[in-house]
């Protein structure tokens, strides 16, 4: 009987208290255990350590240069197991995940996958989720052989991150998770979105300024420029959705309780609180 592959599990870590004791919650409820939990700690002056250390499974790691490429690297050297996941801290797992990227991973040709996404916070999640689905497996197919990687669900082989880990590149403005399935792909390495490998993700993203939520998306294609790749022009089509949506999407966040579903005028006037610090702009 084929052993079973073994996966770690790296989550790269900024100020993520409020929304870590969920994400590590949820991987306690895994049907398969990982061969190893690592939260990198990349200089949080909240309480994300002491929220990592209520996990027994956890192993905490500290990476002092900032910037989540530099936590995320962290991670991966220090993973032992044969698949590499990904994800953020304020992701929630289903409880299947790991068990599901065995599965992905028994195709020996698959080097590297991202998965769906389920907004939990969001009021229309079907209809955000559907949409979301419906965009990633468009560009998926658009992309072809420059696929793209997303860093709140996917995962790599070990042997796939050792064969580029010297040639990823480490400087701001740049999606690190797109960045490292180029380098992946240039590599010869097969990159594939599947999405039948869900998992639950903040749509918190969605509360900044419009200005912020243009740069950050405006980075998905400039990675690939950066790289000298013309399929970043394939990404443009995707991006007027995200844009075109904003308004609408911000005002559904921010003003619904995505607990009872409940709307108010004045919930729009009040900070949430949940916005997250741009990875992309935050690294030293």
């Amino acid at each position: 009987m084929k052993k079973a592959l073994q996966v770690s599990l790296v989550i790269p870590v900024y100020n993520e208290a409020e929304q870590l004791d969920d994400c590590l919650s949820a991987i306690a409820k895994q049907s398969v255990r990982p061969l190893e939990v690592i939260v990198v700690d990349n200089n949080s002056n909240d309480d994300s350590a002491e929220v990592t250390r209520r996990y027994g499974f956890v192993k905490l790691l500290r990476e002092p240069r900032q910037g989540v490429v530099h936590a995320r690297n962290r991670g991966f050297d220090a993973a032992k197991g044969d698949i590499i996941g990904r994800i953020d801290a304020d992701t929630q797992l289903p409880s299947d995940w790991i068990k599901r990227v065995q599965h992905i991973f028994a195709d020996s040709s698959v080097s590297a996958v991202s998965g769906a996404a389920h907004y939990y916070d969001f009021v229309l999640s079907n209809l955000a989720d559907g949409l979301d689905g419906y965009l990633r497996t468009h560009l998926a197919r658009q992309l072809k052989d420059t696929n793209f990687l997303w860093g709140a669900n996917m995962a790599v082989r070990r042997a796939g991150w050792l064969r580029v880990r010297n040639n990823v590149c480490n400087r701001r403005n740049l999606h690190e998770d797109f960045d490292l399935s180029i380098h992946l792909q240039e590599a010869g390495l097969k990159v594939m979105y599947d999405e039948t490998l869900p998992a639950g993700v903040s749509s918190r993203r969605i509360d900044s300024n419009f200005g912020s939520y243009f740069r950050y998306t405006l980075i998905s294609p400039k990675t690939y420029a950066a790289h000298g790749l013309r399929s970043r022009f394939h990404m443009y089509p995707v991006l007027f959705v995200c844009w075109a949506g904003y308004v609408p999407a911000r005002v559904i966040y921010r003003g619904c309780d995505p607990e009872t579903g409940a709307f108010s005028w004045s919930r729009l006037l009040v900070s949430s609180g949940r916005s997250r610090v741009d990875p992309t702009i935050n690294i030293v």
